[in-house]
């Protein structure tokens, strides 16, 4: 890889994490109960995930240590807001202990205010198809920024909205309605909350045009609440962008996949601070839907292509259409190789300099994700760590792709901490 001149002096240099994924035990939270229902889909739980709650300090620490300026954490609004209404202080306390360690170690604090999960209470009021949500987060948010808003570097209000459009397409989600009642994980869902299965929307799950409504009312509101404490904070929202292509006879489904997933999402960033773009590979679509990957390409452990080029391609297409600062979120590889984590990291950084070569203002690059930890549906099987965590001890070791993504941010960073505007 040669070692370009583009990145300047302060471009955010980081790895990042969500709270459900590491903190362990948000027993709160409506991705904690749906982990826990029959018909799940859900692999397995996640439990006490990497601790992370009670070993932020020697996390923070290493991070630093590796060589980052940045790291992009999220708060745990089932912490904050336990029952509708109650804030708790501790929570926030704890959180606040967190930006403070993050700043000791001259990190700038990348915050994100909803990773995919959301208070019980809130699912039980309709999820994000509900018509309180929009107004209820934002008060979220203006509570939060009382307690915290001096000490955050970059809010991002919501993580990956469109998330559930793109699996959607790959047959994960996505039911109607008035259909979810013969959906296991949904009907039992509705009977522990006591409501109608129709009315159970969660955020990482939620692809209707009422969802898409609720999501941009909510993002917007946010970003008022936020901007109401700190106007010159940078506030936007992060959005899961796969370069989508095509085969011979899959154009019609891509290019419908690529506007409901891509563009209208960019277009509704038009007039925020920034957009963050979240890019793993490519998503290609032929005429029986998603073509598989190709036969005797390097797979990630989803079986997925490994395509670190679709990064450039998400940029490109994000500074086109958006036309606002971009700022790489998460971008990674689930491998247990860790040498093809580092030959992707390199080809992937390549792009963003190669962006910003030509002129795109692009702000950082925040590797997916800082630990092995919580994927979700999947369970603790995939690997997009930086640094590995034996779980039976919850012992850290950072891994060659830590060392190597660190260390070319240290020659290419000055150090520093965003000041509060």
């Amino acid at each position: 890889m040669t070692v370009s001149p583009f990145f300047p002096p302060d471009f955010l240099w980081g790895v990042a994490s969500a709270a459900h994924q590491v903190e362990g035990n948000n027993v709160n939270s409506d991705t904690w109960l749906l982990e826990h229902l029959p018909g799940t889909i859900f692999a397995e739980p996640s439990g006490d995930a990497v601790d992370h709650y009670h070993r932020y300090r020697e996390d923070i620490a290493m991070i630093a240590g590796l060589g980052f300026t940045s790291y992009r954490f999220s708060l745990e609004w089932a912490r904050i807001e336990p029952e509708e209404g109650h804030f708790s202080v501790a929570e926030l306390d704890h959180y606040r202990r967190m930006l403070e360690a993050c700043r000791d170690h001259g990190l700038t604090p990348v915050v994100t205010f909803h990773h995919f999960t959301s208070p019980r209470w809130l699912l039980a009021m309709g999820g994000w198809e509900g018509p309180r949500t929009a107004e209820l987060f934002a008060r979220y948010c203006d509570r939060v920024m009382t307690h915290l808003g001096d000490l955050i570097g970059v809010a991002c209000t919501l993580n990956e909205p469109n998330l559930p459009w793109l699996l959607e397409s790959f047959g994960i989600g996505g039911e109607a309605p008035e259909n979810r009642v013969s959906v296991p994980m949904w009907a039992a869902a509705a009977e522990r909350l006591g409501v109608d299965a129709s009315t159970v929307a969660p955020f990482q799950f939620c692809s209707t045009e009422a969802g898409f409504a609720v999501k941009l009312a909510a993002h917007r509101a946010a970003t008022a609440a936020i901007k109401a404490h700190r106007p010159g904070l940078q506030v936007g929202w992060t959005l899961a962008n796969s370069d989508i292509q095509s085969i011979e006879g899959g154009r019609e489904l891509a290019d419908r996949v690529r506007r409901d997933v891509n563009e209208r999402f960019l277009e509704a960033s038009r007039g925020d601070d920034f957009v963050g773009i979240q890019t793993y590979g490519r998503t290609v679509y032929g005429p029986d839907g998603h073509a598989p990957a190709p036969e005797g390409v390097e797979v990630n452990q989803m079986g997925e292509e490994i395509y670190p080029q679709a990064l450039e391609a998400t940029i490109r297409e994000a500074h086109r259409i958006a036309g606002i600062p971009v700022m790489v979120t998460e971008n990674g590889l689930a491998t247990e190789d860790d040498a093809q984590r580092v030959a992707y990291l390199q080809v992937a950084v390549d792009g963003v300099a190669a962006c910003l070569a030509d002129g795109i203002d692009v702000r950082g690059y925040i590797a997916w994700t800082a630990f092995d930890n919580f994927e979700w549906i999947f369970g603790y099987r995939p690997k997009f760590g930086l640094i590995a965590v034996d779980r039976g001890t919850q012992e850290r070791t950072p891994k060659e792709s830590a060392h190597w993504l660190g260390g070319f941010a240290r020659e290419h960073a000055l150090s520093h901490v965003t000041q509060p505007a």
